[in-house]
C-alpha cells in the first residue's frame, strides 16, 4: 500500500514536472513577426515581376521650384509672440524672421545640393514604390578585413540627412581618431512617405510594412547578414526588423528604446521607484532621470505629444497648410528640433536651436520635406502606426531576440531604463548613459553615437553573440 501511494506520488511530481518543463520551454519558443509582403503602389497590383533594378539618384531642383519657394518667403505673414514667451508656446516668429531671412540672403541650397550628393545615392522599387537610399562604402580597408553593413533609419520630422555627419566616422574610423577594428557599409534609406522615396498609395503601410521594404532592400543589395541602427521611427522599424529576421540581423544599435506595453511591475515601479530603486533594478542615473514622474513623465508627456495625437488622428489638415507654406513647415519642424534636444531650450527666445546645430543643417533638412512635398506622407505615418491603439500590435507582445546595444541620450524627451528595456529587449549586451545629447543623436552627436556603436559591434564580433541566438 505504501509502495502505491509512492508510485503514485511519484506520478504526480512526474506530471508536474512535464508540465513545468513545457511551458518554460513553450515560453522560450519565440514566435516571429511575419513579414509583411504589402503592395504600395497606385491602382492594383501587376501580374508581372517586380523590376528589381538599382539606379542611381540625385538630389535636383530647378529655378522655377526655387523661385516659387522665395516667393512664398517674400509673402509670409507672421503672428506677434507674446513679450517675453521664448518657446514656451512654439517657435518664437521673432526669431521665426531671423531664420527666414537666412533662408533668403544667405543659405545656399545649391551648395547643400551638393553636400547632399557627396554620398552616393540610389532607388529602386519595392512593393509597388520607389525606395531612396544612400550607400556608403569605405574609402578604404585593411588587409583581409571586409566593411560590415550597417542600415541606418531616420525618424520624423528627420531624415537621412541627419547621418551624414556620423557616416564618415563608421566608414573611415581611423582618419577620424577611432578604432579601423570594425568598419562600416552605410546604407540610409529614406522611410517611404519621407524625402526622396515615394509615398505609399494604400491605407495602412505601418513600421512593420516599413521593416519588411528595408530588409528586400538589404537582401537586394545582398546584404544576408548585417546590424541595424534607429532612433525615433528608426527605433520601431528597426526593432520589427529585428522581429523579422532575427537570423539576418547580427546586432541592434538604438539611441532610443520605448517600450509599449506597461506591465504591473512597470506602473509599480513608477509609484516606488524612487523610494525603492533597487528592488525595481533602477540605477542613480534613472532615478534621476524619471522623477519627480509627474513632472519628468506625466506633464512631459501631455507638454510634448500634442503634435502626435494631431498627427495620429487627422495628419491631412494640418498638413495641408504646411505643404502650402515653407514658413508654416519651418516653424513647425524647428520646434521639434529645439524641445527635443533640449526641453530647457524652451526659455531662450531663439529655442537654442543654434547652440546644437547651424541654420544650414536644419534648413537643409527642411528643404528636404519642401522640395519632395513629403510633410503630409510623413505625419500620416503616425495615424498608421497609432490608430489602432498603442500595445494592440502583435510586434508589442513580441520581444527581440537579437544581441542589442542602447545608448541612452539624457536630454531624450522620455527615459527608457534598462530594467523596462530588457523586459522586450532580451539580450541587452550594452546599455550606456550619454554624457550629453538629446533625441536627433546622430546629428547632433555624431562622434558620442559612432563611438558606442563600434563598442557595441565590438563586442557582439568578439563574442560571436548573433551565433547564439
Amino acid at each position: 500500500c505504501t509502495s502505491l501511494a509512492g508510485i503514485m506520488l511519484l506520478e504526480v511530481f512526474l506530471v508536474l514536472g512535464t508540465v513545468i518543463i513545457y511551458f518554460l520551454l513553450s515560453k522560450k519558443k519565440e514566435e516571429a513577426l511575419p513579414f509583411k509582403e504589402g503592395w504600395w503602389g497606385k491602382g492594383q497590383k501587376p501580374d508581372t515581376e517586380e523590376d528589381t533594378t538599382i539606379w542611381p539618384f540625385k538630389v535636383e531642383t530647378t529655378e522655377e521650384e526655387l523661385s516659387d519657394l522665395f516667393r512664398r518667403l517674400d509673402q509670409a505673414r507672421f503672428t506677434e509672440p507674446l513679450e517675453n514667451s521664448c518657446f514656451h508656446y512654439g517657435t518664437n516668429s521673432v526669431y521665426l524672421r531671423k531664420v527666414v531671412s537666412y533662408w533668403k540672403n544667405q543659405f545656399n541650397w545649391k551648395k547643400q545640393v551638393e553636400v547632399l550628393n557627396k554620398y552616393p545615392q540610389f532607388k529602386t522599387k519595392i512593393q509597388g514604390i520607389d525606395i531612396h537610399f544612400v550607400h556608403v562604402k569605405p574609402p578604404r580597408l585593411p588587409e583581409g578585413q571586409s566593411a560590415k553593413p550597417l542600415l541606418m533609419v531616420h525618424g520624423w520630422p528627420g531624415s537621412f540627412y541627419e547621418f551624414y555627419k556620423i557616416i564618415p566616422l563608421l566608414t573611415d574610423p581611423a582618419s577620424h581618431g577611432l578604432s579601423d577594428e570594425h568598419i562600416f557599409e552605410v546604407i540610409c534609406p529614406s522611410i517611404p512617405g519621407y524625402g526622396f522615396s515615394e509615398a505609399p498609395h494604400k491605407k495602412d503601410f505601418n513600421s512593420v510594412s516599413a521593416a519588411s521594404v528595408f530588409y528586400e532592400l538589404m537582401l537586394r543589395l545582398g546584404f544576408n547578414e548585417f546590424y541595424a541602427q534607429g532612433g525615433d521611427w528608426g527605433w520601431l522599424i528597426c526593432t520589427n526588423l529585428a522581429q523579422i529576421a532575427p537570423n539576418h540581423m547580427k546586432g541592434l544599435h538604438l539611441n532610443l528604446a520605448s517600450v509599449t506595453n506597461m506591465g504591473f511591475t512597470h506602473l509599480l515601479s513608477i509609484l516606488l521607484g524612487r523610494y525603492l530603486p533597487g528592488l525595481f533594478g533602477f540605477q542613480d542615473e534613472d532615478v534621476k532621470r524619471m522623477f519627480p514622474f509627474l513632472k519628468k513623465g506625466l506633464y512631459r508627456i501631455l507638454l510634448e505629444s500634442g503634435y502626435a495625437h494631431i498627427q495620429a488622428t487627422k495628419p491631412d489638415t494640418v498638413g495641408c497648410g504646411l505643404n502650402d507654406s515653407p514658413v508654416g513647415l519651418a516653424a513647425y519642424i524647428l520646434e521639434k528640433f529645439s524641445s527635443w534636444t533640449d526641453l530647457e531650450f524652451h526659455n531662450l527666445e531663439d529655442g537654442g536651436l543654434e547652440k546644437k546645430f547651424n541654420l544650414d543643417d536644419l534648413l537643409t533638412n527642411i528643404m528636404i520635406y519642401w522640395v519632395s512635398g513629403c510633410i503630409v506622407s510623413s505625419m500620416r505615418f503616425y495615424k498608421e502606426n497609432l490608430q489602432k491603439g498603442v500595445g494592440t500590435q502583435k510586434h508589442e507582445r513580441l520581444t527581440v531576440q537579437v544581441p542589442t546595444g542602447i545608448a541612452s541620450f539624457p536630454n531624450e524627451v522620455m527615459h527608457t531604463p534598462q530594467a523596462w528595456a530588457k523586459k522586450k529587449y532580451t539580450n541587452i549586451v550594452s546599455f550606456h548613459f550619454m554624457p550629453r545629447g538629446g533625441h536627433f543623436a546622430a546629428l547632433e552627436e555624431p562622434q558620442l553615437l559612432a563611438e558606442d556603436i563600434l563598442q557595441f559591434v565590438g563586442k557582439v564580433e568578439k563574442e560571436q553573440l548573433w551565433n547564439k541566438k
